[in-house]
């Protein structure tokens, strides 16, 4: 889609907003057109002593009128059209962000957050700005134009509007060269400024290990260079806008000394009067707006046109998995995947190679192997972020793909490795997915993720903050901050990827033990590299190079002796490390 295409759609839906605006300005227009052929009939009726007394003071009322109208009548397009303007952005912003809370890892991976941010608010403004301004001023200045041209013509002297017309075919010659530089100028602007915030974003995200290493110099080196280059590609647009000034300038100077030439002429030949020409003179200055709103017109539209270009990249840009499914609620049940295969995208190694495992429902399977396994990638597979490229997963015998993403994630809570934390307090952490949960509910399940006593230490509570991305609370805390928050929300599935690696092995056994105490009839799938955490499982997988090379309970593997399962020879080595730590 164009951006004219979506200023019209726009322009359509709040058609009421505009068309008032409109009217507003057509009036405006009318009263400019007036003023000057009114003050050339006051200015005539002046030299021939005809207009005084009472008579004068009654065209002066009308010409003060005529002001507080004109005053009047553009505070009120102003309100009718900015604010229909502002509600393109604000649906913008809400379409990108739907957009982007669709969109899989795939599309983060190759998008930057810093860019995305500035698409939200630089690129959305200049889309603003040009269904809100540019066609403000090309309406208002295209109406004055034509009448202001269609009046001195018809109303004064056609010789002189020819003759004043003359040089503005060479001034839109101009208006077109620079419009393609503001363009080219304006995009580069907006790229510069989206690397600018890239950078902002990671160095505040990273800001802890930019210290560590010791590489705040080179950090602000880098922010001094890309703060520069924006701000010259920002100076670069300025300067080709900048250029729209000069050549209405020239073009109108130009107009004004021919004109102004031609009308002495005709004057002296008793041709013209001096009210008419003054007339003229006046309505030739009024051909200032039109003529500057022409330029300013242009430039909003070639920013505009730019950032668009940007953002219906983003807009359009296919979701990695299809929100096609029609079940809007997910009946529990077994869990079944049959002969799943997946690769990431640019990988030639398979991530899963033809993995099969069923898990009734209400059971708990630990995942284990070592790194590199596809441990973590089964988890996504079952939140639908990848799609597998071959087999199928089922859950209460329907496919993932026949829910819809949002029935489907809304029955899981998943616990990562590395959870997200929010900058609000620890109990609103907590009950992020129900903000509605009493204090009682979500100090229980601090207490089952064995973190209520670290809360209660912290200076304000549950109500102490948490800082951006959970800064005051140690990697430990963080993961049980998480665990609890996907306890509170009694999902019937709970998939923990590695989420106890930050916390001792005494905490580990105490959250294990609770989740089997209160999980009641939930199933659960755990994936850790603590095989001492999995012990008590209905049934462990174990993942090598993305295969499935061992499933069984923990004892039928200890079974097969350390020669013929990896898992007996990993339990044996931790233990043996376990021992050693003790002494």
């Amino acid at each position: 889609m164009t951006l004219t295409r979506l200023i019209l759609n726009f322009v359509q839906r709040h058609r009421s907003a505009y068309a008032s605006a409109a009217l507003m300005l057509f009036g405006i227009a009318l009263l400019t057109v007036w003023l000057p052929r009114q003050i050339g009939h006051m200015v005539d009726g002046l030299v021939t002593h005809q207009l005084v007394g009472a008579a004068l003071w009654r065209e002066l009322g009308l010409l003060l009128g005529a002001g507080v109208l004109i005053y009047l009548l553009r505070v009120g397009w102003r309100l009718k059209l900015f604010a229909a303007a502002y509600r393109m952005g604000v649906e913008l912003r809400e379409s990108l962000y739907a957009r982007l809370s669709l969109q899989g890892p795939r599309f983060f991976q190759t998008r930057r957050t810093g860019d995305l941010m500035a698409l939200a608010t630089n690129d959305v403004d200049a889309v603003e700005m040009a269904s809100g301004e540019a066609m403000l001023a090309g309406f208002d200045g295209s109406l004055t134009l034509l009448l202001v041209v269609g009046t001195m013509a018809f109303g004064v002297d056609w010789r002189l509007a020819l003759v004043a017309l003359l040089p503005f075919p060479f001034m839109a010659v101009a208006f077109w060269w620079i419009s393609r530089q503001v363009h080219d100028r304006s995009k580069e602007a907006l790229e510069r400024f989206g690397d600018l915030n890239d950078h902002v974003q990671e160095t505040i995200s990273g800001v802890r290990t930019l210290r560590a290493l010791g590489l705040e110099d080179r950090s602000s080196q880098r922010f001094a260079e890309l703060a520069g280059a924006a701000a010259d590609a920002g100076f670069q647009a300025q300067r080709w806008e900048a250029r729209y000034e000069p050549a209405v300038g020239i073009a109108l100077a130009v107009a004004m000394g021919a004109s102004l030439g031609l009308g002495g002429w005709l004057v002296w030949h008793d041709e013209l009067t001096v009210g008419q020409l003054t007339s003229f003179g006046l309505y030739l200055g009024q051909l200032i707006w039109p003529m500057f709103a022409a330029g300013w017109v242009l430039s909003l539209w070639e920013r505009g046109r730019a950032a668009w270009g940007r953002l219906s990249q983003v807009l359009d840009e296919p979701l990695a998995i299809d929100n096609d499914g029609t079940v809007a609620h997910v009946t529990p049940g077994e869990i079944s995947l049959r002969n799943i295969s997946f690769a990431y995208p640019g990988s030639t190694q398979p991530a899963l190679d033809d993995l099969s495992i069923t898990l009734p429902a209400g059971g708990t399977l630990g995942v284990v192997g070592p790194t590199g396994a596809g441990k973590s990638t089964l988890v996504r597979l079952l939140l639908r972020q990848w799609q597998p490229a071959q087999g199928q997963i089922e859950w209460g015998g329907v496919p993932l793909a026949d829910h819809t993403l949002q029935a489907l994630r809304s029955a899981m809570a998943w616990v990562p490795q590395e959870p997200i934390m929010f900058s609000a307090t620890v109990g609103e952490n907590i009950a992020l997915a129900k903000p509605g949960a009493s204090q009682a509910e979500i100090e229980a399940v601090a207490r089952l993720a064995a973190v209520h006593d670290d809360i209660q230490r912290l200076p304000q509570g549950y109500a102490t903050p948490v800082g951006e991305r959970g800064v005051t609370l140690s990697g430990g805390q963080r993961q049980r901050v998480a665990i609890a928050r996907a306890l509170l929300t009694d999902a019937p599935l709970l998939l923990l990827d590695d989420a106890l690696s930050a916390v001792d092995t005494e905490t580990e056994h105490r959250i294990l033990s609770h989740l089997r105490e209160q999980r009641v009839g939930r199933t659960v799938i755990v994936i850790s590299h603590r095989l001492s955490a999995l012990a008590d499982a209905d049934r462990i997988a174990v993942l090598r190079q993305g295969r499935l090379t061992e499933l069984g309970t923990h004892d039928e593997l200890l079974a097969r002796g350390t020669d013929h399962s990896w898992y007996a020879h990993e339990w044996r080595v931790q233990q043996l490390k376990a021992s050693l730590d003790a002494d």
